[in-house]
């Protein structure tokens, strides 16, 4: 790496601290886990198994099942009578029992209809396994090892499924509906599959825990086939450091983080570009809604999202690079096809300034439509992506969103805990948003949304679809027809300064402590109570005095001058209204930018005669504005390592104090100039001999 290039790197490492506080909320709550490797790749999804179950589990209440088998079909409804009455006979009552009885690969098991609490799994640990020593998550669970899941399988899980190969669980009746496992609010996770490839789960529902419904951990083979999970802490499902998986036909809804989380996925196509030989994970058919967010994945590295629906989330979709512990950062090479996202606009946040989820889980109302979201996030949005490379978004249909269709913003190494320079700008790169059919419903209908995309700025080639409406800059790298081709490509180290401090201040959430940072429009802020219209108008206010000062002790004979302070006026006061907008400020921001880089540059003028070091400098900043406006409005400049506003920005800070030495600084009086000689006066009387 070049000098000039660490030079630039470390500059932006220092910008981009303005962020730091992603380290703290989000890192605070995210999934942590025992440290894992990714499968060796050998093995392959799993296929659906359609024989005789080799062992069954079911209640023995026959008047209970025979109510809920009576409105199956016919068929099914036989063969559920049929296998009723094999398991009365020779099979188990709790899914644990006959999880510990299989002896062999391959082997399916049938959970008959029913509520199934597994009660024998329900107790508080006790003797050695209430003594475990552990390192605590700061969630205040232990991350256990292996070995220590195996010992004591319950404490954290109601259903452990560890070491088994080529297990197939499914439900036996009409829906997914008709075979609940059910938490109850006392276990992490209702069912865990841990070093189990191959496993296939078909056909039931999970629920209530305090972190997530179906946990799949370091499996080679994996499918979630038509399973319901609801009502958890964290997470219905999450996958996570696996390969070879698929989910179809599921659906998950009132989770407090996302509905669907195929976090760490194996990182197989690093270091490729847009055109990979396989995917590690597959998500199709799938439904995910009223949760914080539809779909999330930190590392989610090469999963392919297609044909689904996320709605009525916070958020419909998120990526990200953003938390330590979890290998495959940073996240890389997701693919998003024809899914709907669409009015993701919900705002749980309530629930956590009221207090509701500050009670314990079984108490908060998860069941009647409470979320208590995990992590700060901008409600409104379609798809974020907060640090992530390679990502393709095409053909989906992303509409009926307040905030913006797409979200995109770096996350340096550093938040990650790696601390190497040459890496500190390697997320946010070749992101491809081409051929998303924006603000229409599949009818053709007309759903805007209130913006089609919000970035930060940081990144190289990144690109958006030409038809992208209201957007955040103004101006966006085109994506050529090909993949890779870009037109006006820029690669930029470090976002905009707003951006980053309103990322700065939103990101300073904690659910465990009821904190809802006051400045940020994610939670409520409006007007002057944004952080980005409080920056805006102190320093307009900052401006306004200086520059009113230097008027009026140095320039207020100069009519060039006097034109110029009012139109830089206006220009402030419309950057202070265009800060409250937000995303509806249209053009309105670069021509505030427009009015206050007039102004520097008539005041540079007016100043070259009597003090040409300030003019020059005056004149620079004036240059240096209008191009930022120009870069905000009209083309992102392509060939620069930092936005024309942090130049500006550094700049302004050198002028201000200039100014006022400038204005305060007396000057010396002219001396009088001394009386002209006269003639002697003529001697009128007798004149000159």
């Amino acid at each position: 790496m070049s000098w000039t290039r660490r030079l630039l790197v470390a500059l932006s490492v220092v910008l981009a601290a303005l962020a730091a506080a992603l380290v703290t909320a989000p890192v605070a709550q995210a999934h942590e886990e025992r440290p894992v490797t990714f499968p060796d790749g050998s093995g392959s999804v799993p296929t659906l198994r359609t024989g005789e179950p080799d062992l069954l589990v079911c209640k023995t209440d026959r008047a209970d099942f025979t109510r809920r088998v009576s409105g199956f079909p016919a068929e099914v409804k036989a063969r559920n009578l049929a296998l009723f009455e094999r398991c009365t006979r020779t099979g188990y009552r709790h899914l644990q029992q006959a999880v510990d009885a299989v002896d062999r690969p391959g082997m399916t098991i049938a959970v008959l209809p029913g509520l199934y609490e597994e009660e024998p799994s329900q107790p508080a640990p006790t003797g050695a396994c209430a003594s475990l020593k552990a390192p605590n998550s700061a969630l205040g669970y232990q991350i256990l090892s292996y070995e220590q899941q195996r010992q004591c399988p319950h404490n954290q899980n109601l259903v452990a499924i560890l070491g088994k190969k080529n297990l197939q669980i499914e439900g036996t009746g009409a829906s997914r509906l008709d075979v609940v496992i059910d938490a109850k609010y006392t276990k992490l996770n209702a069912i865990r599959a841990d070093e189990s490839d191959g496993i296939y789960f078909r056909n039931f529902t999970a629920q209530r825990t305090t972190f997530n419904s179906l946990y799949v951990l370091a499996g080679d083979g994996f499918v979630i086939d038509d399973v319901l999970t609801r009502w958890n802490d964290e997470y219905g499902f999450l996958t996570f450091a696996s390969d070879h998986g698929l989910y179809k036909n599921c659906e998950s809804y009132g989770n407090g983080d996302s509905g669907i989380y195929p976090g760490s996925a194996s990182d197989i196509n690093n270091g490729r570009g847009y055109d990979v030989p396989r995917y590690s994970i597959e998500i199709t058919g799938c439904r995910s809604h009223h949760n914080m967010v539809g779909y999330s994945g930190t590392a989610g590295d090469s999963v392919y999202v297609h044909d689904n629906e996320f709605d009525h989330n916070m958020g419909g979709a998120s990526m990200d690079s953003a938390f330590p512990g979890h290998p495959g950062l940073p996240q890389n090479h997701a693919r998003f096809e024809r899914n709907l996202i669409h009015d993701n606009n919900q705002n749980y946040y309530r629930h956590v300034a009221d207090g509701t989820c500050a009670k314990p889980p079984v108490e908060r109302g998860y069941e009647q439509g409470v979320v208590c979201p995990q992590i700060s996030m901008p409600p409104g949005t379609g798809i974020i992506t907060a640090g992530g490379n390679w990502n393709l978004y095409e053909n989906n249909w992303v509409y009926g969103h307040q905030r913006a269709a797409f979200f995109l913003s770096a996350v340096p190494a550093f938040i990650r805990g790696e601390s190497d320079w040459g890496k500190q700008t390697d997320t946010s790169h070749h992101n491809r948003y081409a051929g998303n059919h924006l603000g229409v419903d599949r009818s053709g209908a007309s759903r805007p949304n209130r913006a089609d995309v919000w970035w930060d700025g940081q990144g190289g080639g990144n690109c958006w679809q030409a038809d992208a409406g209201a957007s955040s800059p103004g101006s966006l790298p085109e994506c050529g027809a090909r993949r890779g081709d870009v037109s006006g490509n820029t690669d930029r180290l470090v976002g905009e300064p707003a951006k980053l401090a309103h990322l700065l201040v939103c990101a300073d959430y904690n659910v465990q402590a009821r904190r809802l940072p006051a400045g940020c429009d994610w939670y409520g802020a409006r007007g002057v109570q944004r952080v980005e219209t409080q920056l805006a108008l102190a320093v307009a206010v900052v401006l306004a005095l200086v520059g009113g000062v230097l008027w009026w002790r140095r320039l207020r004979g100069s009519r060039l001058a006097g034109a110029a302070t009012l139109v830089g006026l206006a220009g402030l006061a419309l950057d202070v209204a265009g800060s409250t907008l937000g995303l509806s400020s249209g053009p309105v921001p670069a021509l505030a930018l427009l009015l206050i880089g007039a102004w520097w540059t008539a005041l540079g003028l007016a100043l070259r005669p009597s003090r040409p070091a300030f003019a020059w400098t005056t004149l620079a900043l004036g240059a240096l504005t209008l191009l930022d406006a120009f870069d905000k409005a009209v083309l992102m400049i392509p060939w620069i390592p930092l936005s024309p506003a942090w130049l500006r920005g550094l700049l302004a800070v050198v002028w201000v104090l200039w100014a006022v030495v400038a204005a305060g600084r007396r000057t010396p009086p002219t001396p009088a100039a001394p009386p002209a000689p006269q003639d002697e006066p003529a001697d009128t009387a007798g004149g000159r001999a």
